[in-house]
């Protein structure tokens, strides 16, 4: 795409359309790999309300690729369990895997206008790479032969035509740029619907996740609780049969039923409310993520009900899985084929996120009465059966594994039997470095990583000499040598409790190598340097790549 015939100003790398925290996320990372963007959104500034409110284990990671994890972590609350009750019966007390050496908990909470602070505060760590235009909306969007022109509205009315090589939709649920090009989202909208409420109440309960079914505070309602940072709890409570969505968000109406659980469950100190809202459970998502140069990421690409809390954090996954394709194609290392992996994966987990949500959403709100006869029957029997508690579980969000054969047709290094395998996430692991760096995840969000799992072999002259420790190009690999004895250096850690080596299933001389966004593309039982370069140089070049795979359409 050339330089603007009247002005002469060079396209724009990335437009992105939306300043959420998928957006502010996205440039932050494209901003790592060196990759210029400039975002627009419609609001003036962060938005209002906790809206999405628990970040997992993974979007944690994602965020500390840019530095955002920190302000996250020692502004948020970790939990790692709940407890639902069968009106003032508690039915299920759950935990989620974690363990006293992982690098984040498995979810923390904090209202989602922090996420976006923090992201956004992100960009400033790579100066020039990342503007935002506040109070700015798209109101037509063009694909052109190469490239995409976006005409937007600024506050006042002045209009302007924004020229960029791609362009990223990270404009929500209610996409203008979804609707510019004609595309709509299908699958399934379920009938129940929920009122949200932030209140701000001094409480000393634990951060748990809270659910109660049928509660005598509210018969015939399901009420969930979170904890948030600056004692505000986030009450949601579901809408009962023949009541108006738009009249039960009236503060006359939601007030006294807040009060009614606070009464009920003792939480005794005065209270205010600061935010009122609803919302619906919707199984939707478009059939391709990508359209030509225009590209849709988060809620502009699928929506997901908040059971499980998926909707956020499949955002983040998205742009941890698009930004450094992106960068590689802008870069001039890969084909745009590239980007045609990034909608199949992330339809992918599109389809698994969907496959769980629509589960735990026909728990929580029984879209017709053979459901609710199910979920009455479950609770009944929780109380005096453990057995029968698990179908409670509301299975939180997790990193999903991709199929080996969708990370590229014929790569070697793809028939290991041990775990993990080509598409798994790649294991956290605690080891000892020369740096701050404690967690194998660390050195992942950059370039390749080729985990070289050795006591005694040195790493060929010919792979160190193209390996670089502390460079953040996306296009290249680094090897990290992992022992388990000696000393760490600059190339060298050391698994010091033996994490890594299990965690991965290595012997001597195992070799997997990384993707930029932590997941396993090849290893090999015996180090195959020569198969190692193959893999890389095809998957820089584009001649790997699987077949599209789309979402099917109906009902999800």
């Amino acid at each position: 795409m050339g330089p603007d015939p009247q002005t002469g100003a060079p396209p724009l790398p990335v437009l992105i359309v939306g300043g959420g925290p998928v957006g502010l996320t996205l440039g932050a990372l494209l901003a790592r790999h060196g990759i210029a963007s400039h975002i627009i959104e419609a609001d003036e500034a962060y938005c209002q309300g906790s809206r999405a409110i628990c970040i997992s284990r993974r979007s944690q990671e994602v965020l500390a690729w840019v530095g955002a994890d920190r302000p996250l972590n020692a502004k948020g609350l970790p939990w790692t369990g709940g407890r639902s009750y069968f009106r003032n019966q508690e039915v299920l007390h759950f935990r989620m895997p974690t363990e006293p050496t992982e690098r984040f908990a498995p979810m923390v909470n904090i209202q989602q206008y922090f996420v976006e602070e923090y992201a956004h505060q992100a960009q400033d760590r790579f100066p020039g790479k990342c503007s935002v235009s506040w109070s700015t909306r798209a109101v037509a969007t063009r694909p052109t032969a190469d490239g995409v022109e976006v005409d937007v509205e600024a506050a006042g009315g002045h209009r302007e035509t924004l020229r960029a090589q791609w362009v990223v939709a990270c404009d929500g649920a209610r996409s203008a740029v979804r609707d510019h090009l004609g595309l709509s989202l299908e699958g399934t909208q379920y009938e129940g619907r929920y009122v949200i409420v932030d209140i701000e109440q001094e409480s000393s309960r634990a951060v748990e996740r809270l659910a109660w079914f049928d509660p005598p505070s509210n018969p015939g309602s399901t009420v969930l609780m979170h904890r948030q940072p600056d004692n505000v709890w986030r009450v949601d409570y579901q809408i009962r049969d023949g009541e108006d969505p738009a009249e039960a968000v009236r503060p006359e109406l939601v007030l006294p039923r807040v009060q009614s659980h606070l009464d009920m469950i003792g939480e005794t100190a005065p209270w205010k409310p600061l935010w009122i809202s609803a919302y619906g459970a919707k199984c939707l998502s478009l059939r391709s993520y990508r359209h030509g140069r225009v590209l849709f990421a988060g809620d502009a690409a699928h929506l997901v009900p908040i059971f499980g809390v998926r909707g956020l954090n499949s955002g983040l996954d998205d742009v941890g899985n698009l930004a450094w394709k992106l960068a590689l194609v802008i870069g001039g290392a890969s084909r745009d084929d590239l980007l045609d992996t990034y909608s199949t994966e992330r339809l992918y987990a599109t389809e698994e996120n969907i496959a769980y949500a629509a589960k735990s959403t026909e728990f929580m709100a029984p879209p017709n009465f053979a459901f609710e006869l199910m979920r009455q029957a479950t609770l009944r029997l929780a109380s005096v059966d453990p057995r029968v508690r698990s179908l409670i579980n509301p299975r939180q969000s997790s990193q999903c594994s991709y199929p080996a054969a969708m990370l590229g047709a014929g790569l070697p290094g793809g028939d290991r039997s041990a775990s993990p395998r080509p598409g798994d996430p790649a294991p956290e692991a605690r080891v000892r470095t020369t740096d701050e760096r404690t967690h194998l995840t660390q050195y992942f969000g950059g370039g390749f990583i080729a985990l070289y799992f050795t006591d005694d072999r040195p790493v060929p002259d010919s792979i160190a000499l193209r390996a670089s420790a502390s460079t953040q190009d996306v296009a290249t690999m680094t090897v990290v040598r992992i022992a388990r004895k000696g000393i760490p250096d600059a190339t060298t850690v050391v698994d010091f409790i033996g994490e890594a080596w299990q965690r991965y299933g290595a012997h001597e001389g195992t070799l997997c190598l990384i993707r930029p966004d932590g997941y396993v593309l090849a290893c090999w039982d015996q180090p195959d340097w020569q198969a190692l370069s193959s893999v890389l140089r095809r998957i820089l070049t584009g001649q790997a790549l699987p077949q599209p795979r789309l979402l099917v359409g109906g009902d999800a």
